[in-house]
């Protein structure tokens, strides 16, 4: 008897259908502008920290003395302009000895300084880690900030050992008062006020890479118009009321009063570079979130 071989088509795999997959990220554009996206950078937590670690690490990683250099850095400056301001030009310290005046302008200033500069050009310095993985880039400025203020509290270390040598030798007129306790407001307002300054020039520094050079450059005018070198109380008239319009101007103010007990402070001078600050910030991560997803054609 002939036996008959019958060939049979091979079923298809069947594939799942999209809807019955269950995605562990699911990455769309954001159209509402309000949509922050900061329940992302929650999420991310850890790799902020990550970030974190790594500007540490690299900044001073080939360096011969290391972190030491954060505390050089303000004490070479501190000692220039005590030479160059203090006795030279003779501007006033109301009083107070110019090493820890001087020294108190300076360690507040770098942190907003440094990390307005830093946050940028951020879209310029990570482009190629943009370009190649997804992950909300609100991360990188905000570690650019914690990094930062790493920093700064090495540099407030050097600043507080000064303070107490002066404050324990006596007759230096420094009183310090309860308003220590707004330490940690003064540095929330201020490294708030850089990350959405440095945000929104990020944006631009996408088309326009002179504005990085030209930031750099204004960053160190501003200061002299803010009472780092020489104290509000010295300005008169209307050169008084630009100077308060400068948001960091009570920051600078309301710390030195903090510690040194001789400044100008107004509870309406830092609800106004509060208000200053939440507007600049919220401005800030609308238009970075609207960057991100072109900057790539740009950089």
């Amino acid at each position: 008897m002939d036996s008959t071989n019958v060939l049979t088509k091979p079923e298809r795999p069947t594939l799942p259908s999209v809807e019955s997959e269950e995605w562990t990220e699911v990455i769309q554009p954001r159209t509402n502008l309000l949509d922050l996206g900061l329940k992302d950078v929650w999420r991310y937590r850890d790799l902020v920290m990550l970030f974190v670690r790594r500007d540490f690490v690299s900044t001073y990683k080939q360096t011969v003395l290391g972190p030491i250099w954060f505390f050089i850095q303000p004490l070479l400056t501190t000692i220039t302009y005590v030479i160059i301001f203090g006795n030279v030009a003779k501007l006033s310290t109301d009083g107070l000895p110019m090493m820890v005046f001087y020294l108190s302008g300076i360690t507040i200033w770098n942190y907003f300084a440094q990390t307005l500069t830093n946050t940028s050009t951020v879209f310029r310095d990570n482009a190629g880690m943009f370009g190649k993985v997804y992950f909300p880039r609100l991360t990188m400025p905000l570690s650019i900030v914690i990094s930062n203020l790493v920093r700064f509290a090495i540099q407030f270390g050097l600043f507080v050992i000064v303070w107490l040598y002066y404050l324990l030798k006596g007759g230096s007129g420094i009183h310090p008062n309860w308003f220590i306790a707004l330490t940690p407001v003064l540095i929330i307002i201020m490294g708030l006020m850089s990350l959405g300054l440095g945000m929104i020039f990020s944006a631009m520094t996408t088309k326009y890479r002179d504005l990085a050079m030209l930031l750099a450059f204004g960053v160190q005018l501003l200061m002299y118009a803010t009472p780092v070198i020489y104290p509000l109380s010295s300005i008169t008239g209307k050169y008084r009321l630009l100077i308060l319009a400068n948001p960091m101007t009570s920051i600078v103010e309301s710390f030195r009063y903090a510690f040194l007990g001789s400044g100008t402070f107004a509870w309406s001078y830092l609800v106004y570079s509060l208000a200053f600050t939440i507007v600049i910030l919220l401005t800030g991560i609308i238009i970075f979130n609207r960057v991100q997803k072109s900057f790539t054609d740009t950089v």
